[in-house]
């Protein structure tokens, strides 16, 4: 088993409110899965992958990914294994302004394992072509589509071979074209071995997923 939560809790405290966003959530996911977590504002379905992705920790519960127990780890233990085995899409891309496609999909390798700078540029390069991108490896994201910075996006997630991608909200930003092309280039990842969970509010997006997880007021309820 890829991913496996068992009972996790993660509480906020607000002036004298104390807040649930996960309220005892169980959940797996298998190696080569595709999974939509679904839920509308507030089900706590952002601060789940924010969990699995080792961008936050939970109040208590357990989380075994690839068999290691990481509820516990610390903030450098958590960064190393966001590096080895995480990719991650935002909604928002998440790329440097003023930095070309091949140098923001680059970015992830300057941590963690040593790579050489002709293999860390070979790797992009392959990536972007990839994704379609081969003739626009020189253009900064003010000079692409939102669709494009989302597939550099995409590349920049898969530099360091992770296990997992996880995709928050991949097509909020994008037309209805351009969503369609993101989600079934998604889809290829997964066709390709790749695990994925993605978390949306459409239903047509979710619909190209495997299995769907809904979400709400902190609880798994589908």
């Amino acid at each position: 088993m890829l991913i496996e939560i068992k009972e996790m809790y993660k509480t906020y405290h607000v002036g004298e409110s104390t807040v649930n966003a996960l309220n005892g959530v169980s959940l797996q996911i298998d190696y080569g899965e595709f999974v939509a977590i679904m839920g509308h504002s507030g089900s706590g379905k952002s601060t789940l992958l924010n969990i699995l992705g080792c961008l936050d920790t939970p109040s208590s519960g357990s989380y075994l990914l690839d068999g290691k127990e990481v509820a516990g780890m610390n903030r450098n233990e958590l960064a190393a294994i966001r590096n080895e085995k995480l990719g991650f899409v935002f909604q928002n891309f998440n790329l440097l302004p003023r930095t070309s496609a091949i140098e923001n999909v680059e970015l992830p390798s300057f941590y963690g394992k040593k790579v050489s700078n002709a293999e860390r540029r070979e790797r992009a390069i392959e990536l972007l072509t990839k994704v379609g991108l081969g003739g626009r490896l020189w253009h900064t994201p003010a000079q692409l589509s939102g669709g494009q910075q989302q597939r550099v996006a995409i590349a920049r997630a898969l530099m360091n071979r992770p296990s997992v991608i996880l995709a928050d909200e991949p097509t909020g930003n994008l037309d209805t074209k351009a969503s369609i092309e993101i989600v079934e280039f998604l889809r290829s990842l997964n066709d390709e071995g790749i695990t994925v969970v993605m978390v949306t509010h459409e239903d047509d997006i979710a619909a190209h997923a495997k299995r769907t997880i809904v979400v709400c007021d902190g609880k798994v309820v589908q």
